[in-house]
């Protein structure tokens, strides 16, 4: 999933926590209150636990934010040891968070004698914000799966696991080209957590408990003792097998969610990376689960995985992100510039970040170094803050759902809730009208009461989804948040964009078709989509866009990426040369070698390559791209050309 920007911000009583993807975002808002734990409201609630037989345990784990406020004072942020969360959308969901302590002092970290010393070289670290001296500790909690530490600063709760986005692209060179010490590696390690994204395997108890504590459940539960003591043996039973069938598919369902997802992304928490330390000033062999921000990460020429989200500073990359996006179409990475400003690097490049980002999950199929050394790569993000991270937090926690059946459900369980409730007061007035016993009474009001709520609802609900979801299973498609089956499924129209053939215009006056399947003649127009392109030879097979790759075929031109081709022709090694094929139509040229490629970009609208003729000194600039775009670059008095596929 594209880079991400995420960040948490105190103001006012407010916690905004923000991730933004490529392919995922979301944004949510909470209030955020601190609280300070009180001993003698502890040991009431304690004796409340007890003298209501669990009763009141059982409330509060329903409602986390009461149980706060019945062992806890409010307080600070600052002073407080337990955080409540609450969200500001219409759910109103509250969270409760412990403060833990990170303690530095283990770390036999060298002596600082003054209170302005830096532990981190970077200067504008949150991390040397966040150390309380002399103790050397740091405040943090976690919220889904991200650490945030206090800014004694700031007086707010900040992010760890990832650079800071003011870096400028000068910054990123100059801080972090040489790597960091292996004391500032220990310090981030401690305090950012390893580089691993770990899914807990839930044992089955804990799974069945939280199923069983569901409140349906519970009341389901006061139903049928209630109904076996009036005698309704038989739909009781009944009801009993159908609720253990369904509690047992549900908890078997979401073990084997657990497994699978837990074995999806164990494999690449711990892989062999070639790392570099300032301190060393040499490769050495790491193992991911190690990696901080910061590190500089040596990208070797053999195909492998990214453990990390890193920002590409020396050489050149092509790699994989059919993890983020579904399609294997290889992207072609560039460095971060050296530029000298105080722009933030992001905002320097604009909406083409993505562009020197290699996200975490993608795999790099192909390396170009320079010739300053090997293919190099700053660590931005670990963990849970990187690209795969992120959807596997979505995963996790997915948003709450506020679909209109669902809110029609609860409403008619309401209805039906107030109109048990009209029958129970109905009932105890007639009962104690006709001098009934309180036993009969009491027994009979909570009868009628519990009938008008049908008891197997939730049962039935869960073996319906499961039902559908077994469905799905059999035609290959599998669903992360079962729920969402209910509700899902209307597609009203599906577009598709193919070429079948190209017009071209020049001077607006005179239009050329030329058909999908019919060599096209040597040209402007041939030369363009022979070369102005991003394409790869990969296994002997040509690989890219699909779009890219039919136009490509168009020309019925040959495409080599061999050392032999390039000594042969006299260019760099790092270029891409296309020939002629067998079947074009009196191609005049040897070849084509296209020299640099400035990868299409979306905030751009176009592409461009500056190639070269095999055997000649001309060399030519090929761009594509929006219609308006490229009309902007031409002189409409040398007259313009424009190539449309359609």
């Amino acid at each position: 999933m594209g880079i991400r920007k995420c960040s948490l911000c105190w103001k006012n009583n407010f916690l905004t926590i923000e991730c933004h993807s490529d392919y995922n975002s979301f944004q949510v808002i909470e209030e955020i209150f601190g609280y300070k734990t009180q001993g003698c409201r502890k040991a009431m609630c304690i004796a409340g636990y007890i003298f209501s037989c669990g009763a009141l345990l059982l409330l509060f784990y329903w409602k986390p934010a009461w149980d706060v406020w019945a062992n806890c004072i409010p307080c600070n942020l600052q002073e407080a040891d337990v955080i409540l969360l609450r969200t500001t959308d219409e759910f109103q969901k509250y969270t409760r968070k412990k403060v833990t302590w990170i303690d530095l002092s283990k770390l036999n970290l060298s002596v600082r004698d003054t209170s302005d010393s830096l532990f981190i070289a970077d200067k504008d670290s949150v991390i040397n914000r966040a150390i309380m001296k002399p103790e050397l500790k740091v405040r943090s909690i976690q919220v889904q799966k991200i650490w945030y530490i206090w800014d004694l600063s700031m007086k707010q709760f900040q992010k760890v696991g990832s650079l800071d986005d003011s870096n400028s692209c000068y910054d990123i060179h100059d801080k972090f080209g040489t790597g960091l010490t292996r004391e500032e590696q220990n310090i981030r390690r401690l305090v950012c957590g390893p580089n691993a994204i770990e899914v807990e395997i839930r044992p089955i108890w804990k799974l069945l408990f939280k199923e069983i504590l569901n409140p349906f459940y519970v009341f389901q539960t006061f139903t049928l003792t209630l109904w076996l003591s009036q005698g309704y043996v038989e739909y009781s039973v009944a009801i009993i097998i159908l609720s253990v069938i369904s509690i047992g598919l549900t908890v078997y369902d979401l073990r084997q969610q657990s497994v699978k997802l837990h074995d999806l992304v164990e494999e690449h928490n711990k892989v062999q990376v070639t790392a570099c330390t300032k301190d060393e000033g040499e490769q050495c062999p790491l193992e991911s689960h190690y990696l901080v921000p910061g590190d500089i990460l040596v990208l070797e020429g053999k195909k492998h995985s990214l453990p990390c989200d890193a920002i590409l500073i020396d050489g050149g990359c092509i790699v994989d992100e059919g993890m983020l996006t579904g399609e294997s179409i290889p992207v072609t990475k560039t460095p971060l510039p050296h530029m000298e400003n105080t722009k933030s690097w992001k905002t320097h490049s604009a909406e083409d970040y993505r562009r020197h980002v290699l996200f975490c999950g993608t795999e790099v199929i192909q390396t170009k170094p320079t010739g300053k050394g090997p293919v190099r790569a700053v660590v931005l993000q670990t963990g849970f803050n990187t690209a795969k991270g992120d959807l596997v937090r979505s995963i996790l926690y997915p948003k709450p759902m506020n679909f209109k059946l669902y809110r029609d459900a609860f409403k008619f369980i309401i209805i039906l809730t107030l109109i048990g409730v009209l029958g129970l007061i109905y009932t105890v007035c007639v009962y104690v009208q006709h001098k009934k016993p309180v036993a009969e009474t009491v027994a009979m009001a909570l009868l009628l009461f519990t009938v008008s709520v049908p008891p197997a609802i939730p049962a039935a609900l869960t073996t319906g989804i499961v039902y559908a979801q077994k469905r799905l299973k059999n035609k290959k498609i599998f669903c992360i948040s079962p729920q969402r089956i209910n509700i899902c499924g209307q597609i009203n129209l599906v577009c598709f964009d193919k070429v079948r053939n190209i017009l071209l215009l020049l001077n607006f006056q005179n239009v050329y078709s030329f058909a999908s399947g019919t060599p096209l003649p040597w040209g402007l127009p041939c030369g363009a989509m022979a070369s102005c392109h991003s394409l790869i030879v990969l296994d002997e097979k040509i690989q890219g866009d699909p779009l890219d790759r039919k136009m490509f075929e168009c020309t019925c031109w040959e495409m080599e990426d061999s050392s032999t081709a390039h000594s042969k022709a006299a260019v760099p090694d790092t270029s891409v040369i296309v020939k002629p094929g067998p079947n074009t139509r009196n191609a005049p040229v040897d070849g084509i070698a296209i020299l640099h490629q400035f990868p299409f970009s979306s905030g751009l609208q176009r592409m461009s390559v500056i190639t070269q003729q095999l055997g000649k000194d001309q060399y030519d600039l090929y761009m594509k791209g929006a219609p308006e775009m490229v009309t902007s670059f031409c002189r409409p008095e040398t007259g313009m050309e424009m190539y449309l596929y359609v």
